[in-house]
This record gives C-alpha cells, sequence and structure tokens, in this order.
C-alpha cells in the first residue's frame, strides 16, 4: 500500500472507532440504545453494561475509547503534518499498541468475566486493530525510507 493510503485508513478506522466510541458512550447513558446490540444473553451490550465491569483505573471504558480514538487522530494528524520527522510515526505505533493491549484486556473481562460479548465495543477493538496495523505499516516504511533501504516488493504478486 501507498503511504498515502496507509494514513488514510489509520485515520478512517481511528474515525470510525470514535463514533462508535460515542455510541457506546450515548448507550451508557441512554439504555434503550442497548436494544441495538443486544441479540441474545451472550450478544448483549446491556449485560455487559449491567456487570458493573465497565471501568478501567476508575474511568469508563467508554472514555478511554473516545479519549484514545481522539489521541490518534491528533497523533496520526501531526504525523502526516510532520512526516520528515519519523517520531511521530512510532508514536502513533506506541498509541495504538497501548490501545490494542486495553481491548485485549477487555475483551477478556467480557468473554471470561462477564460472559457476554458488547458488539459495540468488540466494533472498537477492530478499527483500533486495523489502525494498529496501519500505524506499523507506516512506521516499517518510514524506517526502510530513513535507513535508504527500498521496501521489498513482492516477485510473486502480478502487476
Amino acid at each position: 500500500m501507498k503511504t498515502r493510503d496507509l494514513r488514510t485508513l489509520v485515520g478512517l478506522s481511528a474515525g470510525l472507532g470514535l463514533v462508535v466510541a460515542l455510541f457506546a458512550a450515548a448507550e451508557f447513558y441512554d439504555v434503550s440504545l442497548q436494544a441495538v446490540c443486544s441479540i441474545n444473553a451472550f450478544f448483549s451490550c446491556a449485560a455487559v453494561d449491567a456487570s458493573g465491569k465497565t471501568s478501567t483505573l476508575g474511568i469508563p471504558d467508554y472514555v478511554w475509547g473516545v479519549l484514545g480514538f481522539v489521541g490518534i487522530l491528533v497523533v496520526a494528524a501531526v504525523s502526516e503534518a510532520r512526516s520528515v520527522d519519523d517520531r511521530w510515526t512510532y508514536g502513533l505505533v506506541a498509541l495504538t499498541t497501548a490501545g490494542v493491549a486495553l481491548s485485549v484486556y477487555l475483551l477478556y473481562v467480557e468473554l471470561a468475566e462477564i460472559h457476554a460479548l458488547c458488539l459495540v465495543c468488540a466494533s472498537d477493538y477492530l478499527l483500533v486493530g486495523i489502525a494498529w496495523l496501519g500505524a506499523i505499516a507506516l512506521a516499517r516504511r518510514a524506517r526502510s525510507e530513513s535507513s535508504g533501504v527500498a521496501p521489498k516488493r513482492r516477485t510473486d504478486a502480478p502487476g
């Protein structure tokens, strides 16, 4: 993928993640919205919200999502604006890695402790994972460009 496409992938996944995190916040305050993703006893936002396990370090999980995705958008924008300074790209990798780590923890809590899965939350876990993969690809590209080594092209791929 081109660098521009990778930056678009990171920005788009973070933007969608922010929308989903804002919906999770609205769902937290308006219980009627939980019906959107409460399909059965397992796929149930209502079960997750009612579990009492929707805070990490005393901060509601939707706040982590909103702040995290805003942070990713800001760092990604600065990284693009200052593309000659690779530190922003590596900062983007660090931030998205923290997001993936938190997502894995929250997924564990949902599956192992609550025994239910919030589809809204799972969507955000997937979106931060996509942003993370895009950030890693950007960092690999920045590293190869700064070392003067052209990225390897697959020889078995058509075109």
